[in-house]
């Protein structure tokens, strides 16, 4: 029966998606490893901020930067600006030893970067978000990877800090997408880099797109030069989760339609006669991640018409629904029990969002940061 076809494959994917693609990279770790050779190097390094409209939170973010411990002599900070309206310019142009890369015209984060890109030199670049705190070891930490020749590009994992002291859905998300990079850095490389702190050779960077997501572009650009994109799991970019996981559907959908765009700029490395094990990786890990709010829409329909005539499907029927029900009490009340159901039915409804604008051929080049608090680096 149709239904069934429909039903079983729908859920094949999505348990694939979220279960079975880190149980084999797990299987696959466990036989093959590509350890990376890490040792204290100082290349000359320019570290690039990109701001839009950010006079409130600017100086935390430079005074974090510059009490990093890597030697000045050969740490260029520079900092973006998309064009910004309020005071953001003038309270950089404060900072000695800060330069400041103003686009002439708002034209989105990629673009500032090129900017900044355009006017530094630095062997090795950092990338890294207003809202990120680093500990002061964080730079000097990460371009250690850089000693190994076959590291193109190097992510930070992402430590959220929840300011009421919950431990929301979007912070179990983020230490699940943690786990998954650590596997993927094992086996082979990552399919993309965490945007708020990451670093990249130079040489990688000559294939920078101003109108696509740097941090999923860059991963793809450094395995096309031959090299792989790593994790490093002690390089850690400390952020406050917002408060209200609903104000976080917009910047989801608008990630999900940006890495759409590079992915379909890149459909040719989901060829694995060229690209082999990476590209398993980049369809397990974006590809069908992508798909599954299309499966979940399927197995839902599939299974209303299955239960009448079976007690199995009448029993994943209500399954589903309870989830729903779950997930919708969550976003009403706020229960943090269920704020894990909650965020991944507004994740899920956003990724369907993105996939809509995708195919109405909105790319959402322009940004507006999230309104995050920095958050204290931890120390050990």
């Amino acid at each position: 029966m149709m239904a069934a076809l429909i039903f079983w494959s729908a859920v094949a994917l999505i348990l694939y998606a979220w279960i079975g693609y880190p149980l084999l990279l797990t299987a696959v770790a466990s036989r093959t490893r590509r350890p990376v050779i890490k040792r204290r190097i100082t290349p000359p390094v320019t570290f690039i901020i990109t701001v839009f409209n950010e006079e409130e939170r600017i100086r935390t973010k430079i005074e974090n930067t510059l009490a990093q411990d890597y030697p000045a002599s050969r740490f260029d900070v520079v900092v973006a600006s998309d064009c910004s309206t309020d005071r953001t310019d003038d309270i950089v142009r404060q900072y000695a030893g800060v330069r400041l890369v103003r686009a002439a015209e708002r034209r989105g984060k990629e673009a500032a970067q090129q900017l900044a890109l355009a006017a530094s030199n630095g062997e090795v670049v950092v990338f890294s978000d207003v809202a990120t705190s680093l500990a002061p070891a964080a730079v000097s930490g990460i371009v250690a990877n850089f000693a190994d020749p076959t590291v193109g590009c190097v992510s930070s994992v992402d430590r959220v800090v929840d300011a009421c002291g919950r431990v929301s859905g979007e912070s179990a998300y983020v230490r699940y997408e943690m786990w998954l990079r650590s596997l993927e850095s094992r086996v082979h490389s990552l399919v993309g880099l965490s945007g708020s702190f990451f670093a990249v050779r130079r040489a990688v960077c000559g294939r920078w797109a101003s109108d696509r997501q740097s941090d999923f572009s860059t991963a793809l650009n450094a395995v096309e030069l031959g090299l792989r994109a790593v994790l490093d799991p002690e390089a850690a970019g400390y952020y406050c989760s917002i408060k209200d996981d609903r104000g976080e559907r917009g910047r989801k959908t608008r990630t999900v339609v940006r890495g759409l765009a590079v992915l379909a700029r890149n459909v040719r490395m989901l060829n694995p006669f060229r690209y082999g094990l990476f590209a398993w990786q980049l369809a397990s890990h974006k590809l069908c991640r992508w798909l599954v709010p299309l499966a979940m829409i399927a197995a839902l329909a599939a299974n209303a018409i299955l239960a009448p005539g079976s007690p199995v499907y009448a029993a994943a029927l209500s399954a589903q629904l309870m989830f729903y029900a779950a997930a919708v009490t969550g976003l009403l009340t706020g229960a943090r029990a269920l704020r894990l159901p909650a965020f991944l039915l507004l994740s899920h409804a956003a990724i369907l969002a993105a996939w809509w604008r995708f195919a109405c051929g909105d790319r959402m080049t322009s940004w507006t940061p999230s309104r995050r608090l920095p958050a204290q680096p931890q120390v050990n």
